[in-house]
């Protein structure tokens, strides 16, 4: 049974498998404000507690806007050196199991540093997504420099970052920056239906995989094959293939 709760900045809606996060903030177009960062933190800490899918989306037809303008102008020298949203999206990033980001209208600045912290990344046709830092004069510190060059490639991220244009819905597609299109009203069951999928797995497996999609690459292959060593003595590994084998076997 789901049950929900509503802060000062997020929705929250908990089931067994997922929770469905709606950043709220549309007089604001949903800026990310210290406010946000610090629900979006107790979440985490709850998702780190009970591991479970997370679905990111937006209030109003907008994702998120991009970081808290009045806020940023107050911040000096020692605030950029806490890194407030980096720290933020990094352990959004880090969280055991996987985080759909369903982009709705702008995810501008802070907003697509949020959105490239997630595993999977859906949009509509009204989607727009940039940096614009070096315009306001500072830079994409939020994880935009070394992220967005793993998503699209160092050509295409430098291009993005460097002019600080938007990229319409259909060139993020291209690039995979968004694996998949959908109407507004069918975003959020677009993003459900993925993580229906991801529920349908055993839930360790799909934590050693992204354990493995995180790890640097001087660690490959070898966590892999402690990954894998796990599972491998796994009864629910023993279960599934031998389902598997009796549903052939039936055929």
């Amino acid at each position: 049974m789901a049950d929900a709760s509503t802060g000062r900045r997020l929705r929250v809606e908990r089931a067994e498998d997922r929770v469905t996060a709606t950043l709220d903030r549309p007089e604001a177009r949903n800026a990310i404000d210290q406010a946000m960062i610090d629900e979006l933190h107790a979440l985490c800490a709850e998702l780190e507690e009970d591991p479970r899918t997370l679905i990111l989306i937006g209030s109003g037809g907008i994702f998120a806007s991009g970081a808290d303008i009045a806020q940023l102008r107050d911040r000096r020298a020692q605030d950029a050196r806490v890194g407030i949203n980096t720290t933020a999206f990094r352990r959004i990033r880090r969280l055991p199991m996987p985080v759909i980001a369903a982009v709705d209208g702008y995810a501008l600045g802070g907003g697509a540093e949020l959105a490239y912290a997630a595993d999977i990344r859906i949009g509509t046709p009204a989607t727009r997504i940039g940096n614009p830092e070096t315009g306001l004069g500072i830079i994409a510190a939020a994880g935009a420099t070394w992220r967005l060059p793993q998503i699209v490639g160092e050509a295409r991220a430098a291009e993005l970052l460097l002019t600080g244009r938007q990229v319409s819905a259909t060139e993020a597609l291209a690039w995979g920056l968004l694996s998949s299109l959908h109407e507004p009203d069918d975003l959020l069951a677009a993003a459900h239906a993925i993580a229906d999928r991801i529920a349908a797995n055993d839930p360790l497996a799909t934590r050693h995989t992204k354990t493995a999609l995180l790890a640097p690459p001087d660690r490959h292959p070898e966590i892999e094959l402690e990954l894998q060593a796990e599972l491998f003595e796994s009864t629910e590994k023993h279960r599934r293939m031998t389902a598997f084998l009796e549903r052939r076997s039936r055929r």
